[in-house]
């Protein structure tokens, strides 16, 4: 399947590429101007995955998957270097050696995507294009994690006196939560909960609850654009969050698909 294989990889590295670029600005925005030489290397970062997006235009449908190992290879290190970086961070953060705007769960949170990118290019290199019933309650659980931390990341920006939007941002935080802890309880569950209809009712039941989510970050998204809502939340990281929803909503659009393909079990 080599034209699903180089589909897939350029789709991750065309949407987490963009995703990390926009990390390392993130972070270079929150560090005090005292600590320049963190500043300097998130702005490196930002250089590095602008540059591989260039390199994207250069690939299509038709290149030779070989090729694409290759640059998936390389993307690979980059995404390494950024995790790598990130928990440096959070390490700084944690032992009080810097004091930045940037929450540690939030630090944390992206170098979870890093590792979350690395990982989906190491898989698609070894040719692990078919989701298992394991590894899509695996990935819901990441992504699970990632809607609940944004909540929560939503609800400490916006200026207390937004108290709808805060009290909205809460309720979503819990409700993601949930989601979460019933989602490691079926992963802890494997292979006994590898059954179709169970599947199918977990993905549900997560579409349900994203899409709502979604929702309430495309508003807020729109309002922080007209400058109608008070929030410490820069336009760019409104969307950015809108568009992690819009890939979570992708991806279990796409389970579910296979899942139609496949026998019950």
């Amino acid at each position: 399947m080599p034209d699903l294989f180089i589909s897939r990889s350029l789709d991750e590295i065309r949407f987490w590429s963009r995703i990390m670029k926009e990390h390392a600005l993130f972070l270079s925005l929150g560090f005090a101007p005292d600590d320049k030489q963190l500043i300097d290397e998130a702005k490196q970062f930002i250089g590095v995955f602008e540059k591989i997006e260039h390199q994207l235009s250069a690939y299509n449908i038709h290149t030779n998957p070989q090729v694409i190992k290759h640059f998936n290879n390389h993307v690979y290190q980059a995404a390494t270097s950024i995790w790598a970086f990130k928990r440096k961070v959070l390490g700084l953060i944690l032992r009080c050696k810097i004091h930045s705007n940037n929450y540690a769960l939030l630090v944390d949170h992206t170098s979870r995507e890093a590792a979350y990118f690395a990982n989906r290019l190491k898989e698609l290199n070894e040719g692990k294009l078919k989701p298992l019933p394991k590894a899509i309650i695996k990935e819901n659980v990441f992504f699970l994690k990632l809607m609940a931390d944004h909540a929560k990341f939503i609800g400490h920006l916006l200026d207390p006196s937004e108290r709808k939007l805060v009290q909205q941002a809460r309720e979503f935080s819990h409700d993601f939560d949930q989601l979460l802890f019933q989602a490691v309880d079926l992963e802890s569950m494997s292979p006994h909960s590898e059954t179709k209809p169970i599947l199918t009712r977990f993905l549900d039941d997560n579409r349900t609850s994203l899409v709502a989510l979604r929702n309430f970050k495309k508003s807020a998204k729109e309002l922080i654009e007209e400058c109608k809502i008070k929030s410490n939340i820069h336009p760019l990281l409104a969307d950015h969050v809108f568009r992690e929803a819009e890939r979570f909503l992708y991806i279990i659009e796409r389970f579910e698909a296979s899942l139609k393909k496949e026998p019950a079990v």
